[in-house]
Formats: structure tokens, C-alpha cells, sequence
């Protein structure tokens, strides 16, 4: 049995280890369990090769084609595939531990390397995301042009603050993370001191970091932007130009929010249960052994759906990928 201050790092993520140590109170099976853990795998393995490929892609066509026509929205798109392309890469740590049952296999340095690695890409993905729905509402609705020395040292002292913000986010799982046995198993675990309250915190900090603070902004910046867009569609009467907007919009805030809204709503879910504030019951236990790990999937699918949402639904780089395509 582990400690109730003790968590398992999955993918990044965190299944409780009191889901051990209270099995005795409930009845539950696992028969489900190898299922599970295939189904898993499959997904991780889709995820890491069509993020591979879109990312490359991505890096590709801005770096190498956009050269002469650097922009602030590009730059940012060009970290994004960046931090996705380094998420993915984990991706085949976290396939074989899982395939494994959570019995880590890769020593102590690695069970700080990948966690690490992998949460602090989740935050700078989704601060580069916030940051470009500000620079993109700013770029629309400005009429101010700055020079492109001074527009590229801010945009890269941007960047630099969101590498440094991220670093700074995932120093609890670089200091905590540890490897552990647990009834004759080595897995890889977030050990905090002082029980389940810094566990707690931890979680609220993803919570909030992770997903409240930056789906505010990236709703508000959006709001601004559709209403700025459809006033000046109105006025030049071209309500098509709005209603590419529009979709485009839709579709940036649906997937960022669809993606990551259960795995924090099930987060939020283990909070009240540390904080006594839920009952740990059958329910729970479900929850974190079957859907938690699937929630975890769909958040990081993200990282395949951030080029495509970028990239490919804008029409130049659709012909570029076409124009590939057709010399291949």
C-alpha cells in the first residue's frame, strides 16, 4: 500500500494512489483493465504519429516557406508545434508504461525527464494557444503598425516568458516525482510531504494555470474579435469574410474547450475529494480507473489538433500541402 500523499503519474497526469489503499472498502473488478490498456496504447500510438507528421509539417511550412513573411501569429504557431512535437515524443515512455500496468521501467532520471517534460508542454501549449488568441484579436482590430524589429523582439520576449512560466509550473513534478514500489511494483510517483493538502494544491494550480485562466482569455479575446470582425462586415458588406471568422473561432475554442474540459472537471472531482469535501466511493474509483485514463487521451490529442486547427484550415497552407502532395 502507498501513502494517501502519493500519487501515479499517468501520461502527465495523476491517478491517485488512496485508489489503492481503499480498494479493501469497495467491490470492484478490473476485468476491463487489459481492454483498457490496449485501447490506450492504440490511441498514444495514433496521437504520436499524426502529431509527428502535422507538427513536422507545420514546422516545415512556416520555417522553411514563411521565411519573408514572418509574423507574430507564426512565430507563436512555430513554438506550438514545437512544444506539441516534444509532447508526442513522450508519447511511446507513457504507451509501454501503460501496456506495463503503470510498472515503470526506465529508472529513476527518466520518472523525472518524461512527467517533466510532458507538464510542462501541456502549460506552454496552452499558453501559446492564449497567447496567440491576444495577438490575433490585437493584429485584427489594431490599426497601429509597429516596425518588424520591435513587433519580433516583443513577440520573442513573449515567448520567452510563456518557455520560463512553464518551466516554473512544472517544478512540483520535477522535485516530486520519484520512483516508488508498491505491492512489489516500481511506479513512477508524485511524493509530496504533508499529505494530501499539497496534493490538492498541486491539482488546483493545474486547474486554474492549466485551463480556467487561459480558456477566459482565449473566450474574451475571441468575443472581441467576433464582434470587431462582424461590426466591420457590416460595414464594407462582406458577411462572408465574418462568417470564416466565425467557424474558425468556433472550432479553436470547441476543441481546446472539449479536449481538456473533462480531464479537469475528473481533477476538480479528486480535489473536493481531498479537500473532504466529496465522499470516496465506487463511483470514484470508476471514474479514475476507467474514464480518467481516457480523458487524459482526449486532452492530449490536442496536440494533433492544434496544426490542423492552425494551419490547414488556413487556404495557403492548405495549397502548400497540396503543392506538396502533387511533387511527391
Amino acid at each position: 500500500m502507498t501513502d494517501d500523499n502519493e500519487s501515479v503519474c499517468v501520461n502527465g497526469s495523476l491517478i491517485e494512489s488512496d485508489l489503492f489503499s481503499r480498494l479493501e472498502d469497495i467491490d470492484v473488478t478490473a476485468d476491463g483493465s487489459p481492454v483498457l490498456r490496449f485501447l490506450i496504447c492504440l490511441v498514444y500510438s495514433a496521437v504520436c504519429a499524426a502529431g509527428l507528421v502535422g507538427n513536422l509539417l507545420v514546422l516545415f511550412f512556416i520555417r522553411v516557406k514563411e521565411e519573408r513573411r514572418k509574423s507574430r501569429v507564426n512565430f507563436f504557431v512555430l513554438n506550438l508545434a514545437v512544444t506539441d512535437l516534444q509532447f508526442v515524443l513522450t508519447l511511446p515512455f507513457w504507451a509501454v508504461d501503460t501496456a506495463l500496468d503503470f510498472s515503470w521501467p526506465f529508472g529513476d532520471a527518466m520518472c523525472k525527464i518524461i512527467p517533466s517534460v510532458t507538464v510542462m508542454n501541456m502549460y506552454a501549449s496552452v499558453f501559446f494557444l492564449t497567447a496567440m488568441s491576444v495577438t490575433r484579436y490585437c493584429s485584427v482590430s489594431s490599426a497601429l503598425k509597429s516596425s518588424s524589429a520591435r513587433s519580433s523582439c516583443s513577440t520573442k520576449c513573449v515567448c520567452a516568458a510563456i518557455w520560463t512560466l512553464a518551466t516554473l509550473a512544472t517544478a512540483p513534478t520535477s522535485i516530486f516525482s520519484t520512483v516508488s514500489s508498491v505491492t512489489g511494483e516500481k511506479l513512477c510517483l508524485l511524493r509530496f510531504p504533508g499529505g494530501q493538502y499539497w496534493l490538492a494544491v498541486y491539482h488546483i494550480q493545474k486547474i486554474t494555470v492549466g485551463f480556467v485562466l487561459p480558456m477566459a482569455i482565449v473566450t474574451i479575446s475571441y468575443v472581441k474579435l467576433l464582434r470587431f470582425v462582424r461590426s466591420r462586415s457590416m460595414k464594407t458588406r462582406n458577411p462572408k469574410r465574418g462568417s470564416q471568422v466565425t467557424k474558425s473561432v468556433t472550432i479553436v475554442v470547441l476543441s481546446f474547450f472539449l479536449c481538456w474540459m473533462p480531464n479537469h472537471a475528473i481533477t476538480l472531482w479528486s480535489v473536493l475529494v481531498k479537500l473532504n469535501a466529496a465522499h470516496w466511493d465506487k463511483a470514484y474509483y470508476v471514474v479514475h480507473t476507467y474514464v480518467f485514463p481516457l480523458t487524459v487521451c482526449l486532452a492530449h490529442a490536442n496536440s494533433c489538433l492544434n496544426p490542423v486547427i492552425y494551419c490547414l484550415m488556413r487556404r495557403e497552407f492548405r495549397d502548400k500541402l497540396r503543392g506538396l502532395v502533387r511533387r511527391r
